[in-house]
């Protein structure tokens, strides 16, 4: 397996994995200077997400009409110069509006990254290539808290943002060297009234329930959202079943295997991707830690995570997809549940047992489970 494409893929989608959580350590600095509440500010976060829920539908599409390699690289730069417009910023309005762009950007890259390395790697590769690929999904999150802790405290948040630059061009060269070129694909026309309905549906969804758990607005805006998102998105179910082809082809469904790992990878994804906002948060306001020290202590699932992808492909064919997936969430479940009994009297090596053993469950599962869906 050539290795430097799940590498150089890894690095773009690590720069969008941790840029997502690296932004909640710095928000009551940036807040002080725009001039605004930290609970305001947490509508730079949903407008990031709801940037994601409206052009991830899309870019399957894109890949194929424009190539896959050219959209990829396209994607890193919206994403650096939305990092850059981020920086730049004076007022509440304009941060937002550059964190949708950034937004933008990192909706094309994680999608078309995947679909880079799926049209050019071997099915009997895939684990590996899957192992190397998922560290950032586990890793970016853990480590953007003592990053972003880091740089709040030492520095300044602007960068945060800035430091998106040069990695951001680190990856466009690498990819213009290195990756293969995926070929575009005969497509038909996109589906304008499905891409206007997940739009609807996602946005509205995703931004309803993120105005309901943070009062920023009143509730009604978000009670509202939700309901017509969700509207939309019964909408789009009616479209898709009469569309010759629809923009999310909901036919995949049907592959037991696909529908399984596309299910339960959702399911664990919801717990799992919890964990590093809401860990930092406690430790920082329930246990009287620093944004830095919290950072150092959740930093402990990454370690699990990468020495995992060592081991991943052996174990897995010593043991089998089935055996390896069942252990993995059971653990992954139990230590994501043990969480909720730590307690200030907690000493601080069990907490960080408990997290290095769930980084190793939870990096066993997402390997598992998306090489199984990708195969």
């Amino acid at each position: 397996m050539n290795r430097i494409v799940p590498l150089i893929l890894a690095v773009a989608l690590f720069m969008e994995q941790m840029d997502s959580t690296v932004i909640a350590t710095a928000l009551p600095a940036i807040a002080a200077d725009l001039g605004v509440g930290p609970i305001t500010l947490k509508l730079a976060l949903t407008s990031y997400m709801v940037a994601l829920a409206i052009f991830i539908p899309v870019s399957g599409w894109m890949a194929d009409r424009y190539g896959a390699k050219k959209i990829f690289r396209i994607a890193i730069m919206v994403f650096v110069v939305g990092s850059i417009l981020c920086a730049v910023s004076g007022s509440l309005l304009s941060f937002i509006a550059a964190r949708f762009l950034q937004g933008m950007g990192g909706a094309m890259m994680t999608p078309v990254g995947r679909l880079v390395l799926l049209r050019t790697t071997k099915r009997s590769e895939l684990v590996s290539a899957m192992a190397l690929l998922t560290i950032p999904a586990l890793v970016g999150p853990l480590t953007g808290p003592p990053v972003g802790g880091f740089i709040t405290t030492y520095f300044s948040w602007h960068w945060i943002f800035l430091i998106n630059v040069p990695i951001g061009f680190v990856g466009v060269w690498l990819s213009t060297l290195y990756l293969p070129e995926v070929a575009p694909v005969e497509t038909a026309p996109i589906d304008l009234k499905g891409f206007f309905y997940t739009a609807i549906a996602a946005s509205g969804i995703v931004f309803g329930l993120s105005v309901m758990s943070l009062p920023a607005l009143p509730i009604e805006i978000g009670v509202g959202a939700t309901i017509i998102g969700s509207l939309a998105a019964v909408l789009y179910l009616m479209h898709a079943r009469r569309h010759p082809n629809p923009l999310l082809d909901l036919a995949l469904f049907r592959n037991a295997a696909f529908r399984i790992s596309a299910l339960s990878g959702s399911i664990f994804r919801i717990a799992a991707g919890a964990i590093p906002f809401l860990m930092p948060l406690m430790l920082q306001l329930g246990f009287g830690m620093t944004p830095f020290e919290s950072g150092l202590v959740t930093f402990i699932g990454a370690i699990g995570a990468i020495t995992t992808k060592v081991l991943a492909r052996r174990v897995f064919a010593a043991a089998g997809f089935r055996s390896v997936l069942i252990i993995a969430a059971i653990s992954g479940a139990a230590t994501t549940a043990s969480n909720a009994f730590f307690t200030p009297a907690t000493p601080i090596l069990v907490i960080m047992g408990i997290l290095l053993i769930a980084g190793f469950c939870r990096s066993f599962f997402f390997t598992g489970i998306n090489s199984l869906g990708y195969a």
